[in-house]
């Protein structure tokens, strides 16, 4: 028997039982550790879910001498690799006392999207996640030859044919998988520089949207891995005259969307120039790196913003202005950025800050 069928086993013709994936982001931030555990039944609630613990000073979030830590179920998505009735979980991690611990971004930011003030504005997001394939073990982006370049940037983004696009099987794969795993991903191109390319999830509300993000990066990392591919979000991958990688924040709220929102659209970008320093801060490491004013970025120390300006800090849509309502796109996050760090304080800056510094 081949191992590929034992892997395509149909569970449900013969248990009730299914896999839950328990999912959760580790100690530099950035990976995505996970492990399995079987189920009596299907569940389609994460407060059905059982807590769950893990070794902490495995993943660098916890010292040998007390290293459990504890999973917080907190989102369901379908499983695209084992399909059926199983699931993928994403979780948020918490000491045995309850407390979140220092990486757990998800908690401060629930705090933020459960204020009713922010409640009340529904806010949505779009996240464009820019991405880079590498060839395996020689850290080198997928279809460039090894220690060499291709040529210069132009032909390549949503580019089609074997000299432009590389790994358009990986990204349609991923596109598919999260669809299926019931990710709200609106789409996907081929970026500008060769190797690179884009997912973009949302419309979604508030929380949510940085959940999907992070499963549809960890979807995304499981099919790279099938396919021996490396997975880069660092917002530089090539020095010189290449494209960096960003996660491009796209953001309204109700009082942005009614008519008259493009005064509160202005307001709110006031706001964000009055904290650019902030939100810089937490925007992704190496980010200066990437927003050099150059390759359709702002310079990282000064704060702009523009109609249709893609060399703009944050950019305004060309609908947006002719209908006087809408929404803007933050350019400033990095690939690598936490969309809970950089969601949740877009929404606070916006509805909760005042100029004067009180929330």
């Amino acid at each position: 028997m081949a191992l590929e069928e034992l892997l395509s086993l149909n569970l449900s013709d013969h248990t009730s039982k299914i896999i839950a994936e328990y999912i959760w982001i580790g100690g530099s931030g950035m990976d995505m550790r996970s492990k399995a555990r079987t189920l009596p039944a299907p569940v389609s609630d994460p407060k059905q879910l059982p807590k769950w613990n893990y070794d902490g000073s495995s993943t660098g979030q916890a010292p040998g001498e007390d290293s459990e830590v504890i999973l917080f179920p907190q989102a369901i998505f379908k499983d695209p690799f084992r399909k059926g009735d199983n699931i993928l979980v994403i979780c948020d991690a918490y000491t045995p006392a309850g407390e979140p611990i220092p990486t757990n971004k998800r908690a401060e930011a629930a705090k933020v999207f459960s204020d009713p003030k922010v409640v009340e504005e529904v806010p949505w997001f779009g996240l464009e996640q820019e991405y880079t394939l590498l060839q395996k073990d020689v850290n080198w982006p997928l279809g460039w030859p090894i220690g060499g370049y291709p040529g210069p940037q132009g032909p390549y983004y949503c580019g089609t044919g074997a000299e432009k696009a590389y790994g358009r099987d990986i990204v349609n794969a991923h596109y598919k998988a999260c669809l299926y795993a019931g990710i709200n991903i609106s789409g996907i191109n081929g970026e500008v520089m060769p190797g690179q390319w884009e997912f973009q999830v949302g419309p979604a509300v508030g929380i949510s949207a940085a959940d999907e993000l992070w499963c549809a990066r960890y979807i995304l990392e499981r099919i790279t891995e099938i396919a021996d591919v490396q997975l880069s979000l660092d917002p530089k991958p090539m020095q010189g005259d290449w494209n960096g990688a960003g996660c491009h924040t796209n953001y309204s709220t109700k009082s942005m969307r009614e008519d008259g929102g493009y005064e509160v659209i202005k307001k709110a970008i006031e706001k964000l120039r009055l904290r650019h320093k902030e939100h810089i801060s937490a925007y992704g490491k190496g980010n200066e790196r990437r927003l050099t004013g150059k390759h359709e970025t702002a310079d990282i120390n000064t704060f702009s913003w523009g109609v249709a300006n893609r060399g703009a800090s944050v950019r305004v849509g060309r609908d947006t202005e002719k209908e006087n309502k809408g929404y803007f796109e933050d350019r400033r996050p990095a690939s690598n950025m936490d969309p809970y760090v950089v969601a949740a304080m877009i929404a606070a800056t916006t509805i909760l800050w005042n100029s004067d510094g009180k929330v």
